[in-house]
């Protein structure tokens, strides 16, 4: 695919705008991508990033999912990781964690964001197709069992009985397969 504006270079910029349910494409190279972010008066930034920094996961984790407001209600608390000293300001600009514990100290602001992104909070991966029915049996009734335990910690006892009555009735029909 050729640049938009000077029709010889391959495009390596692709931007794509959706306003009003419209959809706006612009391919450009990356000298014409340069040009038109240095070409607009008064600083204003057509594509939202700077060209010359880069792309980053942070900074687009950070714009969609309100990390900057995040960030800045858990820096008065300077929130770290025990473990490896990272900041969630840290993480919100970089969008890389600095070990595996991050998750765990990060865990209240994370869940929301995971949430939009994925729809779910936990990892829904591939499992074998033969016993892959017991297997999501099994991590639904883990899952279940995590709801159940938020939820008598909430206090929530009505929606607890529901949750403790769907995971008898999992764990009766995984015994009949088994």
């Amino acid at each position: 695919m050729l640049c938009n504006e000077c029709q010889k270079k391959p495009a390596t910029v692709h931007i794509t705008k959706i306003i009003n349910g419209e959809k706006a494409e612009i391919h450009l190279c990356e000298e014409c991508a340069k040009q038109k972010q240095i070409g607009f008066s008064m600083g204003i930034n057509p594509f939202g990033f700077d060209i010359e920094q880069g792309f980053s996961i942070g900074k687009l984790l950070s714009n969609f999912f309100d990390a900057p407001e995040k960030a800045q209600q858990l820096k008065s608390d300077e929130q770290k990781c025990d473990r490896c000293g990272l900041s969630f300001p840290r993480f919100a600009q970089t969008g890389r964690f600095g070990c595996s514990n991050c998750y765990n100290a990060f865990e209240g602001a994370l869940n929301p964001m995971l949430r939009k992104i994925h729809g779910k909070t936990y990892h829904v991966g591939k499992v074998p197709r033969r016993s892959g029915s017991q297997i999501r049996v099994r991590n639904e009734i883990q899952h279940l069992k995590r709801e159940l335990q938020e939820a008598v910690n909430a206090e929530e006892y009505e929606r607890a009985a529901v949750i403790r009555d769907k995971i008898k009735e999992l764990e009766e029909n995984n015994e009949n397969r088994e």
